[in-house]
């Protein structure tokens, strides 16, 4: 180990961070690829241990994974595979500034990945054309495109989730994020440009207006809007390492209708007899668990998609929805162009790129689709889960699952597929012969001034090194926490803010009182509070905000089980950190507030104390599965 650090800090002094946040997840790829039994190990970069394939970094682990030769072990150390993933995958989701040329590589392949998909998407449109004619060209396979049956039961079971459903019954509303047309989040609701196609499907009086009394009322700014089309605009923002995450912001009145039919569309799949148990998008486990039965007996495989929003194509889209009355609001819903950050506008052949409310419902629809079409047996398809791009599949069934999603223009991506061997990934659980090995990733950088980001962020990682018995680490981090923001509460004696596992009584917060109102004890302790800010607006809007976000506040939200569900996008600690004030003592919805989105302060408030340390702690969900012997 003292030569393994020794390495690590020499490396470091040449090579700068990108030793910790390229190089180690590089020999990371390598290792959970070899783990596959595929391949022997590749640790390029890294000096080998004299006569075998091993490097000479963290040799003594690697001697209890693979044989000499780099091949996986009968029985391979599942203790050494998880510490050698968690020692190379530690930094590689850091998320550092990025220049220029990183930047300029992802809308090349943003453009490029648009224009390979051309070509498929319009022998699809030809297709789903031939169909809709009852021409037999659909129904036979040509130039390497699906065979027709596959196509035909593909398209009848979008049809049958689809049959009933009205896709003019739903409910708008603004999504949280920014919008092309650059309005604010008290503007969002003075419409002054509508698209010609939406107002088509979705009329102006009905969708965009409260009430006969709203139209009436505004009847001048209704007859002086714009009824044209508005592009969507690309921007870029921090992702990890390996550089920015890019996104198309939608045009405001795109915008407003794509969030209601997509959770009209997101209900209908999580409730229908035929998708229910299949597709997902607010419940992780079922693949979590899939991932982790798959790693113990090899039954299960997993797959992921490449480039996945930006592969589903227009033509996909009319070859699968051609048959349901969903297919033309989906087209009038979808930006037809998009504004590249140089000024250029680039016309889209996908249907929509990440940053649209619809592009995970309409993937998530397709991918099922394709692999429930082309199953052997219902056996097969019942045991089919997808959670967006992450899919669990039978094992017996990888190969063709893989061939048939690209045959409709889909990209698996290889590297991080596990068919064979016993290591599977999903939804970010990591699995080796049914023991967890997920590690901990640190994402936020270290910041020596007080930050309500760096504060939530390196408390959780403490509590993350806590469970996984990294306690020397722990108490690292918890001391240098404490140089910058003083006393910090424990997770028994302490509630409504964010807390470490375990805090010597000398290092808590000091300042106490009692609060006769309440009768507790109370204990000053930093909280992050979201920024509110106070917007008036005409009064008929208000009420079409209250309308649209009123009555789906997260103190009224409920899943579609019944549960109460407060943030379903966020976890309950994730949440106290972020909203604690609000949770227990929650004001009404005010159509007045606004909260910044991503802005919070870091501010000192009375949280309750209990110094018997009675406290419950979080409630947690035990991913591993008990071993049998």
């Amino acid at each position: 180990m003292r030569l393994d650090i020794a390495k690590c800090r020499r490396r470091m002094h040449r090579e700068g961070i990108g030793f910790l946040t390229k190089t180690l997840p590089r020999l990371a790829k390598a290792f959970k690829r070899a783990l596959t039994g595929e391949v022997s190990l590749d640790a390029t970069g890294f000096s080998k241990v004299p006569g075998s394939q091993l490097p000479r970094f963290l040799g003594g682990l690697f001697k209890s994974v693979f044989t000499l030769d780099g091949w996986v072990l009968p029985h391979p150390c599942v203790d050494c595979i998880a510490t050698i993933i968690r020692v190379t995958e530690l930094w590689y989701k850091l998320r550092l500034p990025h220049d220029e040329e990183q930047e300029q590589e992802v809308i090349e392949k943003f453009e490029r990945t648009d224009d390979e998909i051309l070509d498929i998407s319009l022998r699809l449109s030809a297709i789903a054309e031939s169909l809709s004619c009852d021409n037999p060209l659909g129904r036979q396979s040509h130039d390497g495109l699906p065979r027709g049956q596959v196509i035909a039961r593909a398209r009848a079971r979008v049809t049958r989730v689809f049959s009933s459903f009205n896709p003019l019954d739903i409910y708008p509303s603004h999504g949280p994020g920014a919008v092309s047309t650059k309005e604010q989040l008290w503007d969002k609701w003075n419409w002054t440009t509508i698209s010609p196609r939406i107002a088509q499907t979705y009329p102006i009086d009905e969708y965009f207006y409260t009430s006969q009394g709203h139209v009436c009322d505004h009847l001048q700014a209704i007859q002086n809007l714009k009824i044209n089309e508005s592009s969507a605009k690309v921007i870029l923002v921090p992702k990890d390492s390996r550089g920015p995450r890019l996104i198309s912001c939608e045009p405001l009145d795109f915008q407003w209708i794509q969030q209601g039919l997509s959770r009209a569309i997101v209900k209908r799949l999580e409730t229908h007899p035929l998708t229910r148990e299949s597709v997902r998008f607010t419940n992780q486990l079922p693949n979590q668990l899939g991932a982790l039965l798959g790693s113990k007996d090899g039954r299960y495989a997993t797959l992921d998609l490449a480039e996945a929003s930006d592969r589903i194509t227009v033509g996909l889209v009319h070859l699968l929805f051609g048959g349901t009355g969903l297919l033309d609001p989906l087209l009038n819903c979808r930006s037809l162009s998009t504004e590249l950050p140089s000024g250029k506008i680039k016309y889209l052949n996908k249907y929509a790129p990440m940053g649209s409310a619809l592009c995970f419902p309409v993937l998530a629809t397709c991918v099922w689709a394709i692999l429930t079409a082309g199953a052997p047996d219902a056996y097969t398809r019942k045991r089919i889960h997808v959670y967006g791009d992450d899919v669990i599949v039978p094992k017996a069934y990888a190969l063709n699952a893989i061939e048939l999603l690209e045959s409709f223009g889909l990209k698996v991506n290889r590297d991080k597929s596990y068919i064979k061997g016993f290591f599977r990934e999903s939804c970010g659980t990591e699995a080796f012969r049914g023991q967890v090995v997920t590690p901990i990733r640190f994402r936020t950088v270290w910041s020596s001034h007080r930050c309500p980001h760096s504060y939530s962020s390196w408390v959780a990682y403490a509590n993350a090194l806590y469970d996984k018995k990294y306690f020397h680490s722990y108490r690292y981090i918890v001391d240098k926490l404490i140089k910058v923001y003083g006393g910090i509460p424990d997770q028994a004696s302490f509630r409504g803010c964010p807390v470490l596992r375990e805090v010597p009584e000398a290092y808590r917060p000091k300042r106490k009182r009692i609060n006769k109102t309440l009768q507790r004890v109370e204990v000053k302790a930093w909280t992050l509070q979201p920024v509110v800010l106070q917007r008036e607006i005409d009064g008929w809007m208000m009420l079409l905000r209250f309308f649209a976000e009123g009555n789906r506040s997260p103190s009224h939200e409920h899943d579609i089980t019944g549960r109460h569900s407060r943030c379903r996008e966020l976890p309950y600690n994730m949440e106290v950190a972020l909203f604690g004030p609000f949770l227990t003592d929650r004001a009404p919805f005010s159509v007045r507030r606004y909260t910044k989105r991503k802005t919070v302060r870091l501010v000192q408030r009375w949280v309750e104390y209990n110094p018997t340390g009675t406290f419950k702690p979080e409630r947690t969900i035990n991913l591993s599965l008990p071993r049998v012997y």
